[in-house]
């Protein structure tokens, strides 16, 4: 059992899998910050066309 907590072969994994996840975070937050102001944007172009 001592042997199981002291194992840390799996901690790199679990740290890119962390830093994935907070990326992938980020990122989606990002495109629909920027998604929505591009949607607005051509909104307001296809109003001022018509």
């Amino acid at each position: 059992m001592k042997s199981f907590i002291y194992d840390d072969s799996g901690q790199g994994l679990v740290e890119y899998a962390l830093i994935v996840a907070l990326v992938s975070l980020v990122a989606i937050a990002a495109l629909q910050l920027l998604g929505q102001k591009a949607n607005n944007s051509l909104s307001n172009a296809a109003t001022d066309l018509s």
